[in-house]
């Protein structure tokens, strides 16, 4: 009787078969999305760190967005809507608190639509890390039944008899502790990597705030025009 892992799946039940290959299916599938998430994240935090560095030296909220033309990301997609809401405000009469507020307001949804799109996916990892090893005892439980099937119907515990069954049975139960521990552990690890990303698009949009607070206060006591923002392009 061949025991390595691929006579044991050809060996095996057509319903520990089908577990296998769903098992194997998601474990491919967690790697997928994990590879592109990482990627995705990576690329993500490096147009927030170049935005955040360069709006922390800006004297004005022009000079920032100016200096950050060629930047991407949801870092632009903030001074976007914060200069959007600014050129709304100069249409009318408003106050330095109104204006910071519906700044503020803008901003805060932004921040909350990068985040659920930098979400999407991990969702996936949460169910494969939760459902997998279910699946597997379910493969598990399958074989040893048909392991005590073959008992019955040989009338003999003879190693020959068992052993396939429960081979097949601890095949699926590795199969899918491979599939569901590394959905754990990239899930946990891009839980936290997305709440770095949060943190710095709520850094930049703090920059943003006091570049906004420090150009009306400049306006309020005259020392400079607060210009009206320039329509620009939205970020890509």
């Amino acid at each position: 009787m061949d025991l390595s892992p691929l006579g044991m799946y050809l060996a095996a039940d057509w319903v520990v078969k089908s577990v296998m290959i769903l098992l194997l299916s998601a474990s491919l599938l967690t790697w997928a999305i994990g590879v592109a998430k990482q990627l995705q994240i990576y690329t993500a935090n490096r147009h927030a760190r170049r935005i955040l560095q360069t709006l922390v030296v800006a004297d004005t909220l022009e000079d920032g967005a100016d200096n950050t033309q060629t930047g991407k990301g949801m870092g632009m997609a903030l001074i976007h809507a914060a200069r959007h809401e600014l050129r709304l405000s100069a249409l009318g009469a408003a106050s330095e608190g109104g204006i910071k507020e519906r700044v503020q307001a803008r901003l805060d949804r932004v921040q909350v639509s990068a985040g659920r799109r930098m979400s999407q996916g991990t969702g996936v990892l949460a169910t494969v890390g939760s459902v997998a090893p279910f699946v597997g005892l379910f493969g598990t439980v399958w074989g040893i039944m048909n392991a005590f099937i073959g008992i019955a119907e040989t009338q003999t515990t003879n190693l020959a008899v068992v052993a396939p069954g429960i081979a097949e049975a601890l095949l699926a139960t590795a199969i899918g502790l491979v599939a569901a521990i590394p959905a754990v552990v990239i899930y946990n690890h891009f839980t936290r990597a997305i709440q770095g990303y949060k943190a710095l698009l709520a850094d930049i949009s703090v920059a943003l705030l006091v570049l906004i607070s420090r150009d009306l206060d400049r306006q309020s006591t005259g020392e400079t025009q607060f210009a009206e923002p320039q329509p620009m392009q939205k970020a890509g």
